[in-house]
């Protein structure tokens, strides 16, 4: 990687969950339990089979809300707040990210497939409140989820983002193949690579990368 690559780039697109934090922190952990006891309490099954489906929903459809949705008509509203009522006592400010990406020349966007109102927490807890120029949530895409198309679209739609002129960091990786395809710079941060085509870049190291780009 050099800062080459990036020299075209005027929006910077940040995933939350494990991209913003380290996975290390295991916030979603939290999250995941919830999910489960919330499915085993609605649909009125099991334990065990609540966690499968959560992780049957997940790989099918992109998030366990989006399969609840679909194939239960579950409300979106009422579930968002309860699986994200989660504490923040594991994540710790991080100034060296902070003043990285605030540094970073352009627009910066947080894009999560979690709410808007729990990403604001998160970067309240890492630091990094009033640093981006927009947080979108699963509720901006009318709750379709990453990797679909049609849930970048319109979240992009609404920012006013061009995807050439863009990058996307997340630690998902079937969720930077929507980006790539419209062009974006891609950026997958987690502990081991994935090697895929639709993949230009792999950091383990979000802070160090950024700090890269400006150097």
């Amino acid at each position: 990687m050099t800062a080459q690559d990036f020299h075209h780039v005027r929006a910077w697109v940040f995933d939350l969950d494990n991209t913003l934090y380290p996975p290390s922190a295991r916030l979603f952990d939290h999250i995941e339990r919830r999910m489960t006891a919330w499915v085993q309490q609605t649909l009125g099954v099991a334990r065990a089979e609540a966690d499968r489906l959560r992780r049957h929903y997940w790989r099918t459809y992109g998030t366990t809300l989006a399969g609840l949705m679909a194939e239960h008509g579950a409300d979106p509203g009422p579930y968002l707040v309860e699986v994200h009522d989660i504490p923040m006592d594991a994540l710790t400010p991080d100034p060296v990210l902070a003043a990285r990406i605030r540094a970073l020349p352009g627009r910066r966007i947080v894009y999560t497939n979690g709410s808007a109102p729990y990403a604001e927490r998160v970067l309240a807890a890492r630091g990094l409140s009033g640093l981006f120029d927009a947080v979108y949530g699963v509720e901006h895409a009318a709750f379709r989820p990453k990797p679909e198309r049609s849930a970048f679209e319109t979240v992009f739609a609404l920012d006013g983002l061009v995807p050439a002129a863009a990058a996307m960091f997340e630690d998902d990786p079937r969720n930077l193949a929507v980006p790539h395809a419209l062009g974006m710079r891609t950026v997958h941060v987690a502990p081991k690579p994935e090697p895929a085509p639709h993949i230009h870049h792999h950091t383990d190291d979000l802070s160090g990368f950024l700090g890269r780009l400006s150097a």
